[in-house]
């Protein structure tokens, strides 16, 4: 006979691969994909192109069409449709206008890494039936925010596919994705990590909370929360709205930057893996931080109440840092200045050094190492 108490849900460390996410699973695939993706660039040379073999494994992939790059890149939002759904039963409001932003978001903020500038989205809405879409005020919600959202990345969206989608999607729901093309030009600004060196400067820039990586132990947690998603997170605010705040754009800033005469080193999109995306260049640095951002307020509620210690949160959420901006030392105070000039908080947080691969987390006494975060 088992001796073991039954797991009680509102009690003990709550991990992400609790909340069903199990990157260790997910990694392996997307390491396998990479390099049968790999094998097939020879193709490019019949069109005249070459691939940008160092973009392999990073945010987005670049082509050499000889005067300038092509970056591309393809995103699925995740299951933040579902807070939205349930906030939507308990408030009778419709965030799905945040939600768009939310899908742009998650294409956009890739495609920029390697410094791309954002020319076109595409769109997939497939929902789980037709009637999905006869909802208006939901429907015309998606559409007002996409749009906004492109036009705060000032890039033309191109079209888009709604298929529904019934037996594959569940009824009612939707499925969000967005692809985005972009141009490298000059192809100076091509960014993957060949320039990275000791010394560089690692200016972090603010998350508006949760973004749209961990919603599943977010998701999870409510099942601890006394009144669910509309248990308060300050005086005013709920769970599901903090959720639901939509994730920062952050193209105007690297657009800020090029006109101001700043290219980066490297740039890394802080989602899933948490800050272990720092840890994203495939060489040799340890990256010392010295200045930790001030932890949005639903980030550390659900710190709290998960029962998370600071290493296991830092690896799995943004924790109060969207993106990460490596550049020359003398240039991080300009673009600490420029990131708040585009109404987005940042800091000079850390230092690129000479050494065997690590993240270190200096105020929080947090070490990650090359073998926490394999994506090649």
């Amino acid at each position: 006979m088992s001796t073991h108490a039954p797991h009680d849900p509102s009690s003990g460390t709550l991990s992400y691969e609790q909340a069903g996410v199990n990157y260790d699973l997910i990694d392996p695939l997307k390491i396998s994909a990479q390099r049968a993706a790999a094998a097939t660039a020879v193709h490019m040379s019949a069109h005249g192109f070459t691939e940008v073999k160092a973009s392999r494994g990073e945010s987005a992939y670049v082509v050499d069409v000889g005067p300038f790059y092509i970056a591309s890149i393809v995103e699925c939002l995740g299951t933040k449709t579902l807070v939205a759904d349930e906030m939507a039963t308990l408030t009778g409001k419709s965030y799905y206008d945040g939600i768009a932003q939310d899908t742009i978001a998650m294409a956009v903020n890739d495609l920029i890494t390697v410094g791309a500038t954002p020319l076109v989205v595409q769109a997939y809405w497939a929902a789980g039936g037709s009637d999905w879409f006869g909802d208006a005020q939901r429907a015309q919600a998606l559409v007002a925010g996409w749009k906004k959202a492109c036009d705060v990345c000032q890039v033309a969206w191109g079209g888009g596919e709604t298929p529904a989608l019934a037996g594959i999607v569940e009824g009612g729901r939707i499925d969000l994705a967005a692809s985005c093309t972009g141009l490298i030009n000059p192809k100076e600004r091509l960014s993957v990590g060949d320039k990275l060196g000791a010394g560089d400067a690692i200016v972090l820039l603010a998350s508006s909370g949760i973004h749209a990586n961990g919603l599943s132990l977010a998701r999870k947690l409510t099942e601890r929360l006394p009144q669910g998603y509309l248990t308060e997170v300050q005086p005013g605010l709920t769970y599901g709205d903090a959720l639901l705040a939509p994730t920062t754009l952050y193209s105007p800033v690297t657009e800020a930057l090029y006109k101001a005469g700043i290219t980066p080193h490297y740039c890394a999109n802080i989602t899933g893996h948490g800050w272990r995306k720092l840890l994203r260049h495939p060489g040799q640095f340890i990256y010392r931080i010295h200045t930790v951002p001030p932890v949005t307020p639903v980030l550390k509620f659900m710190q709290q109440h998960a029962q998370q210690d600071d290493r296991e949160a830092y690896s799995t959420l943004n924790m109060g840092a969207g993106f990460a901006i490596f550049v020359k030392a003398d240039q991080a105070a300009k673009v600490v200045e420029i990131a708040k000039a585009c109404g987005i908080d940042a800091w000079d947080a850390g230092r690129v050094e000479a050494g065997e691969k690590q993240l270190l987390i200096e105020p929080l006494d947090i070490r990650f190492g090359d073998d926490d975060l394999q994506l090649r």
